[in-house]
């Protein structure tokens, strides 16, 4: 099968103060059509940066080696319209002088070519399809009138607008409660069927990861650590700092974790 995204010798390097820091060094790895990869690790582990370099959102000044193609797409691909992003905190990420409907109307007439009452149209399918209670009075909210677990499904419609191949998910459950979190995680899970999307996942969370990807891929100083099907890494780490990842969460039992695992690839 042809990849979607194919990465080969990534590396990142920002500079600061004077010094240039690697963020991320020789990180070769594949998502594939339909695929959920997800990509944990603590913090400083290059994860973000690598979803920024997916994205092509990291600064000017960046110094990046190695390749990031799309076979499959045949060209570079545009933001908002092939990768779909989806931020830790909504709040940060949608515009607070803008209503929810001209956010998500916005993407879908720049991309698919749609008029304003198409777009429109097209926005409130989306809240509808993200769950978000009465969509028609939602088009005229603005985003401090939501909720923060609604904000973050109104950012996952504006994602999704334009019918993207990749969405990408970086800590996109992470400042939200436990309840919560648990209905995005499904919410994506059903988008990403629904519409053959690719799934990037990023997270620190190893049951959360288990539950969401078909594929995880452990990050440690920048560098790629393993990568292999979701069952493997629960049940059979290669590699003493996956098996620390494992060991370190809270209540940690192998069997839920793996029949997490196995729910998610069946969602």
């Amino acid at each position: 099968m042809t990849p979607r995204v194919f990465l080969q010798e990534l590396g990142v390097s920002y500079r600061s103060n004077g010094t240039e820091v690697e963020a991320l060094r020789d990180i070769s790895l594949e998502i594939r059509t339909g695929e959920r990869l997800a990509i944990i690790g603590e913090s400083g582990s290059g994860k973000s940066t690598l979803a920024l370099a997916i994205a092509g959102l990291l600064p000017a000044s960046t110094r990046i080696e190695g390749r990031i193609d799309w076979p499959e797409l045949g060209r570079v691909p545009q933001n908002g319209r092939d990768i779909g992003f989806v931020f830790q905190d909504p709040a940060s990420s949608l515009n607070p002088v803008l209503t929810i409907g001209e956010q998500i109307a916005e993407v879908a007439r720049t991309h698919l070519g749609l008029n304003w009452r198409q777009s429109y149209k097209r926005a409130e399918e989306l809240l509808h399809r993200v769950h978000l209670p009465d969509p028609a009075s939602a088009l005229s909210a603005f985003p401090h009138q939501l909720s923060g677990g609604q904000r973050q499904r109104v950012a996952i419609a504006e994602a999704i607008a334009a019918r993207p191949a990749l969405l990408i998910a970086d800590e996109a459950t992470s400042a939200l409660d436990t309840i919560v979190q648990a209905e995005i995680v499904t919410l994506i899970q059903e988008l990403i069927v629904q519409d053959g999307m690719s799934l990037l996942f990023i997270s620190h969370d190893i049951a959360l990861a288990s539950e969401i990807a078909d594929r995880i891929a452990v990050f440690r100083y920048g560098r790629l650590v393993e990568i292999a099907d979701t069952n493997r890494i629960v049940t059979a780490p290669t590699e003493a700092y996956t098996r620390q990842l494992l060991d370190a969460h809270m209540g940690l039992d192998v069997e839920p974790l793996l029949r997490k695992a196995e729910a998610g690839k069946l969602s």
